[in-house]
């Protein structure tokens, strides 16, 4: 999936929205330490009041929300397991209400044979249709729309923590004093999902049931226990992964100095071959092998780039010879620059326009700028060196 098939199923989950059908909604609480399940509930979401539905809704988005490779991670599943996820999944999406509550159970099962948790968690299933348009509605031939959809069955999960209620103190304005108050049933927090999935994925408005969407609790954070024993799927890499290892690649090739005008034109040729791509729209990242990773220091203007030494750096980081870096990974939103005096923070296409100097004896930062620096509400003096 990427950016934009997770935008539209996201925001499909609303109240009363035609597009996307939940008909069921399975919620099991599951005790800390002994991982038994205290309580299960099923019921047709539809049943719930409007104020639990919006709760859950909120809920849901925020499993869909995050950058790719970062938070969400599109997984392939293995297929050397023996009553994969996969297969509980895909006998879920047609099963019926009880044959399907049985396999959600099988998955929390999975769950918490591989996680102690330190208080009670509750494992929220869906299951629902998610429609969306062939194409826009006509204004004048009245034609599109809702007039043919394209219709697929999914499930998703969330699992999310308890908290503990705080004791407070309220005022009773019936008996005009104040009272300690304290409720002793948990808080479900459905404000920060732990973690959860999507099942299938969608690309190019079809399903994907040899992929799963999985959310991670935090960003970079990937619980791998999770996605290899609950999921069944193979490893990943995250951005961040994708980025220290292309960061050391660079090191290995260019050396320890460099010009920062070298740097910049590195990463404006990603740049530029990530926005080739979206003026494509083409579905899948644009991704880079070590010969994608040598032309870009070439032109970029690195000298003495040698097929051998890249592949060198390459295998030395990466197990997989055969790994690509997805460029969008390797391009940082900004480059932080910390030094004793002062800290900056400038984006990586200015680069280019800034100098390491030596003037008077001093080491200096020089900043190249085309308007007029202002401090604090006062323009700054210009002076010529």
């Amino acid at each position: 999936m990427n950016k934009k098939d997770i935008a539209n199923i996201r925001k499909q989950f609303k109240l009363d929205n035609h597009l996307m059908n939940i008909r069921e909604i399975f919620n099991v609480y599951v005790q800390k330490e002994s991982a038994e399940i205290y309580h299960q509930v099923c019921q047709p979401f539809p049943l719930l009041d409007h104020e639990a539905q919006e709760l859950f809704l909120a809920n849901f988005k925020k499993v869909l929300t995050g950058h790719l490779d970062a938070k969400l991670f599109e997984l392939k599943f293995r297929r050397d397991v023996d009553y994969s996820t996969q297969g509980i999944l895909f006998e879920g999406l047609r099963a019926d209400s009880e044959d399907w509550q049985d396999n959600m159970l099988d998955i929390v099962g999975k769950i918490f044979a591989h996680a102690v948790y330190e208080f009670d968690t509750v494992v929220t299933f869906i299951r629902g249709e998610y429609r969306k348009p062939t194409k826009k509605r006509n204004q004048e031939s009245e034609e599109g729309g809702d007039d043919e959809v394209y219709s697929n069955e999914f499930i998703l999960c969330s699992l999310n923590k308890t908290d503990l209620p705080k004791k407070a103190l309220l005022f009773d304005y019936i008996e005009k004093e104040f009272k300690s108050y304290h409720i002793v049933d948990p808080i479900i927090n459905l404000d920060s999902p732990m973690s959860g999935f999507l099942f299938p994925t969608f690309n190019d408005n079809a399903a994907d049931v040899n992929h799963i969407l999985y959310c991670a609790g935090k960003v970079n954070q990937p619980d791998f226990t999770f996605i290899e024993k609950v999921l069944d799927c193979e490893d990943i890499m995250t951005a961040q992964d994708d980025k220290d290892c292309f960061d050391f690649i660079l090191k290995e090739v260019i050396g320890d100095e460099v010009d920062s005008a070298v740097i910049s034109n590195v990463y404006e040729e990603i740049d530029r071959v990530v926005q080739e791509n979206q003026e494509k729209e083409d579905s899948e990242p644009p991704t880079l092998d070590h010969r994608d990773i040598e032309r870009i220091l070439t032109v970029s203007g690195v000298e003495n780039v040698e097929t051998a030494k890249v592949e060198h750096a390459f295998k030395s980081v990466v197990a997989d010879e055969k790994h690509e870096f997805k460029a969008s990974s390797l391009i940082p939103k900004n480059i932080k620059i910390s030094t004793k005096v002062a800290n900056v923070t400038i984006n990586p296409k200015d680069l280019k326009n800034l100098k390491y100097i030596t003037y008077e004896g001093k080491r200096c930062l020089l900043l190249e700028v085309d308007e007029e620096v202002v401090v604090e509400g006062f323009r700054l003096e210009s002076k010529t060196l």
